[in-house]
């Protein structure tokens, strides 16, 4: 029974969204989270550094969020819209995953809400640690609220990971319209569908094979959570930060979906757009586009957060390649509008 229980789910979940996320915990305090993105089209990517200080708002006309940000971040964002991943300045990464099982609770507009398009901000803005961002959260105060996609094809059904400089996890997911938020060091590891305590069960199942036996190959989101999951423990864990970043990569470049490969009508299995990581013991956000051949990345040293520093933009759409330390290269911005509803 479990078996016929177990290849139904692996059936549907090839209708799943695309990405992968992955935390690495290596010797000293090493922390490195990287993740992929896998869209179906050019999700017209830059990044982005904001300061200290910015008055925020949720984005949802009736009953906003309001907030000024208490730490700065370098995000990257997608169509300009929205903030699908980054790294604050205290080493919060938080990293927004398609969940086609996602719903959200119906917005009555008494309560404050927040855009989903601003959810990996809210916690960059906020929080310096998964425990602080959880014990916030879980005071339920405000709603999240999704749409559309900006194309009207579907609705924006997305769930979110978080990790911290201590190698602690959540992921928070929105299920029947209520929010299950899932805390632990070990949830070292995030895909697409099934929800996320499925994707557990999933792997358990397994690791009673064993990765060196055999290893799910697809691209689809279960089989990419149990590579994943057994190659970044598998890894070694190295002092060297230069290996460490190499060994990440690795990983999550063998979970990515070859360049060019989409299948149609779904963002389900889709291509790799670009990977990161984030180095959360030395503030580093490195950068990896599948179509030119540099990784790059941002050094928080080189990079003002400080209280009415500007925002700046680095534009990621003109084709230009971009190698080492990239601060630099940044340019001074008008902040993007988060994707609101009215």
């Amino acid at each position: 029974m479990f078996v016929l229980v177990f290849v139904v789910l692996l059936l549907d979940v090839s209708k799943a969204g695309a990405c992968t996320r992955i935390v690495y915990q290596g010797p000293n305090n090493t922390i490195l989270t990287a993740r992929s993105m896998d869209w179906k089209e050019d999700s017209m990517t830059n990044l982005w550094i904001f300061p200290r200080g910015m008055d925020r708002n949720g984005e949802i006309g009736k009953n906003p969020m309001t907030w000024k940000s208490k730490y700065g971040s370098v995000v990257a964002a997608a169509y300009d819209i929205c903030s699908t991943d980054g790294m604050n300045e205290k080493g919060l990464v938080a990293n927004l995953l398609w969940l086609a099982e996602s719903e959200y609770p119906q917005w009555d507009g008494k309560r404050p809400a927040l855009s989903i398009a601003a959810w990996v901000q809210y916690m960059l803005d906020n929080f310096a640690t998964v425990d602080e961002a959880v014990t916030a959260i879980e005071d339920n105060k405000f709603d999240v609220v999704s749409d559309q996609m900006p194309d009207g094809s579907r609705m924006a059904t997305l769930h979110l990971s978080i990790s911290d400089a201590t190698g602690d996890n959540a992921i928070f997911e929105y299920v029947k319209g209520k929010l299950v938020i899932h805390h632990d060091r070990s949830y070292q590891v995030m895909t697409n569908s099934p929800v996320f305590h499925e994707q557990l069960a999933l792997n358990n199942y397994w690791k009673t094979i064993g990765g060196l036996t055999f290893l799910p190959g697809t691209n689809r989101a279960a089989d990419r959570f149990v590579r994943a999951s057994y190659y970044i423990n598998v890894i070694p864990k190295v002092e060297d930060i230069r290996t460490a970043v190499a060994s990440v990569f690795s990983v999550i470049r063998n979970t990515s979906v070859p360049f060019g490969i989409s299948t149609p009508n779904e963002p389900n299995i889709s291509s790799t757009r670009w990977r990161t990581v984030s180095d959360q013991k030395n503030k580093i956000y490195f950068y990896e586009s599948t179509l030119y051949p540099n990784v790059f990345w941002v050094d928080f040293k080189s990079v003002d957060f400080s209280e009415k520093a500007p925002v700046k933009k680095l534009d990621l759409l003109k084709g230009e390649t971009f190698a080492g330390n990239a601060s630099g290269e940044f340019v001074v911005s008008e902040p993007f509008k988060f994707l609101g509803i009215d």
